[in-house]
Formats: C-alpha cells, sequence, structure tokens
C-alpha cells in the first residue's frame, strides 16, 4: 500500500528527473566550439578538423539513433534514459583525456549517449505525459537549450582557470547528477515494455511522404544549428571581438531561445496547423544569419538574439511534429528513430563543410551565404512537414 503522499513525490522526482535528463541533451555539444581555438591549437587540428570533433558528436546522434528504439525495447524507456546519461559521462570524461584518439574517440561515445538520449524524450512524453504533450515538449527543449547556453557561457571562464580538459570535462559531472535523479524512476519497477517491444513498421514509415517531410525538416533544421554552434565563436574572434565575448554571444542566442521553446509548442501544439509557426521560425533565421554575414562586430546582440529565437522555435517545432504525428510511446519512439538518424546525418555535414568552405575562400562569405541556402530549404520542407495529417 502506498504511503500518503509517496504519488506526489514520485511524481515530483519524475519531473525533477526529466527537466536534469533535457539539461544534459547539449553541454556536451555546445561546450566544444568556445574551447575550439585552445583545442585546435594544443593538438594542431586544421579548421576542418576542429570542426570534426562537432561533426563526429553530430553524425553519432544520426548513425547511431536506431540504438534506442531497440534497447526501449529490451528494458524500458526509463532505463534507456538513464542507460544514456551514464554513456554521455564516460564519453565526456573519455573526450577531455590526452590525445588526438581519446578526444575523437570521447566524442563519438558523447554523441552515442545523446542520440540514444534524443530518440528516447519525445517517447517519455508521450509516455509520462500523453494529454500535456504540448506543454512538457517546450518544458524538454526549453531545459536542452538552456543547458547549451549555459555550458556556452561557462566554459571561457571555466578554461582560464582550470584548463581547457577540465572545462570540457564538467559535463561529465552534470551527466552523473542527472543519472542520480532519474535512477530511483528507472529502477523503481520492472520496465514497462509491452508497447515498445512490439515491432515497428519502419518500411510502413519510409513509405509514407510525412516521414520524408519531417526528416528533411529535422535535418535541415539541425544543420543550420550546428554550423552556429561550431563556427560562432570563431567568426566573431575574427570579427575582432575577444574570445570571452564570443563565448558569451552565443550563449545569448541559446539563452534567446528559450522564449521560444517555452511558447511555441505550448500554442503549436493547440493548432491543427504548425505551417505559420515554421515560416515565422524560419525567417527569424535568416535574419540572424544575414546579420553575421553582413556585420557581425555591429549589434551583435541583436542577430544573436533573432537567431535564438528563430532557431529555438525550428527545434522545438520540429520535435512537437515527430510527437504530434505518431499515436503511441512506441511509434513516436520509431518516428523520433528515423527523422533523428537520417536528420542528423544530414546535419553532420555541416561544420566540416562549413569549415571547408572558409578553408577554400579564406572567409566567412561563402559559408555564410551556403547556410542561408540551407535555411531556405529548411523553409519549404518544414511547411510541408507542419501541415496536418492526413486522416
Amino acid at each position: 500500500m502506498k504511503r500518503p503522499g509517496s504519488g506526489e513525490t514520485s511524481r515530483i522526482l519524475l519531473i525533477a528527473g526529466f527537466v536534469l535528463a533535457a539539461l544534459n541533451l547539449r553541454p556536451a555539444l555546445a561546450g566544444v566550439s568556445p574551447l575550439l581555438g585552445d583545442i585546435m591549437g594544443e593538438l594542431g587540428l586544421t579548421p576542418a578538423a576542429g570542426g570534426a570533433i562537432t561533426t563526429v558528436m553530430v553524425a553519432c546522434l544520426g548513425l547511431l539513433a536506431p540504438l534506442a528504439p531497440a534497447l526501449a525495447g529490451r528494458i524500458g524507456l526509463d532505463r534507456t534514459l538513464l542507460a544514456g546519461l551514464l554513456i554521455l559521462a564516460a564519453g565526456v570524461a573519455l573526450r577531455s583525456m590526452d590525445g588526438v584518439a581519446a578526444l575523437y574517440a570521447g566524442a563519438a561515445i558523447a554523441g552515442t549517449a545523446i542520440a540514444i538520449m534524443n530518440v528516447a524524450m519525445p517517447a517519455i512524453v508521450k509516455q509520462h505525459f500523453p494529454s500535456r504533450v504540448g506543454l512538457y515538449t517546450a518544458v524538454y527543449v526549453s531545459f536542452l537549450v538552456a543547458g547549451a547556453a549555459g555550458s556556452s557561457a561557462a566554459m571561457v571562464p571555466l578554461a582560464r582557470e582550470y584548463g581547457w580538459r577540465a572545462a570540457a570535462g564538467s559535463a561529465a559531472a552534470l551527466a552523473v547528477v542527472a543519472a542520480v535523479l532519474w535512477a530511483p524512476q528507472a529502477l523503481r519497477r520492472p520496465p514497462v515494455r509491452a508497447a515498445t517491444a512490439a515491432p515497428r513498421p519502419y518500411l510502413t514509415l519510409l513509405g509514407s511522404r510525412m516521414t520524408w517531410f519531417v526528416m528533411a525538416f529535422m535535418g535541415l533544421q539541425s544543420l543550420t544549428f550546428y554550423v552556429m554552434l561550431a563556427w560562432l565563436p570563431t567568426i566573431f574572434r575574427d570579427a575582432g571581438l575577444s574570445a570571452e565575448d564570443a563565448g558569451y554571444l552565443l550563449s545569448l542566442t541559446n539563452l534567446a531561445q528559450i522564449a521560444a521553446t517555452l511558447t511555441v509548442p505550448v500554442h503549436a501544439g493547440n493548432s491543427r496547423s504548425q505551417v505559420p509557426h515554421v515560416v515565422v521560425a524560419a525567417l527569424l533565421t535568416v535574419v540572424g544569419y544575414a546579420g553575421v554575414l553582413v556585420a557581425p562586430a555591429t549589434l551583435s546582440w541583436v542577430w544573436m538574439v533573432v537567431l535564438g529565437v528563430g532557431q529555438g522555435a525550428s527545434i522545438a517545432l520540429a520535435l512537437l511534429i515527430i510527437a504530434l504525428r505518431a499515436p503511441d510511446p512506441a511509434s513516436v519512439t520509431a518516428l523520433s528513430a528515423v527523422a533523428q538518424s537520417s536528420g542528423y546525418v544530414l546535419a553532420a555535414v555541416g561544420p566540416v563543410l562549413f569549415g571547408l568552405l572558409h578553408q577554400l575562400s579564406g572567409n566567412w562569405t561563402l559559408p555564410l551565404l551556403a547556410g542561408l541556402g540551407a535555411c531556405a530549404v529548411q523553409l519549404v520542407f518544414g511547411c510541408l512537414a507542419g501541415r496536418p495529417a492526413s486522416r
């Protein structure tokens, strides 16, 4: 027999663990770019090789996303998230050790963990909060963004005090804390496996045009986000700003995303069509890119706020659409895996291509123009994905 108040306590622990898990979805990624100059200088990496640190992680987000449905089918969604947090801590710790091999191997392991967690989170929303999908999508995407913003702001001061390895490795401690808080939820009862263990019709999913639209939208908004995540501090430093100011500007654009992630999923989740939200988000992203292209050192904070709101709305809409287009946690897990797998593979080419274009042209004009082109294609597929599903 449950003790009085035990249900409420369990609910509080569930939400707290869910929030802290969401907070861990981006620091391992966002913490790299403010430190990229130090990493490249110490290890002798070229710009393309420096961009490849982020690319390795984003590639794993795509290639290894199908691990999540397999794990969920065997051990349940809650334990899958716990496993992701523990793997993340191990990968970040390895990435901070000495040597190029450890750097890239740790990045791959951390990317694998984030891939598992990325896919699991929309399904956990559907499983634990089925009547409030829009609200809890807003909650977890907002904390995802907050984790990126906090990491971006903290890395340079931490590196100055303790070195870049300790700064980059701090994300491991955050993952361990989240794992400890989520463990009671994951281990207190046998895993819920019935729904997620059922075979998912992946071929049927791939036969749907809507799946391809969602995949393309997920991939393109991720590509336009990750190129900025990887290279914005370097662009600002090349424009004459200090490393600390560049890190703070990256943090600002991540903080600005929270305004969108807190509001857009709630409003869009109650709308029959998400197309108007997609259009506004894409246009704001375009304005942010254009500002960085034309005047990176002038009104930088304005471009970062506009870019952040556009990108925050875009990622929130992509994840919301995944949850809205599937009827149950198992189907959400399947669609999430398919969309994020292909989407992040597409996104993975972004940072390296951006670095190569910069290396070839000697400036940031060509890379940013390519980014603007990707934003235009993102708008097209976002509109297709945001249309109401046919009944």
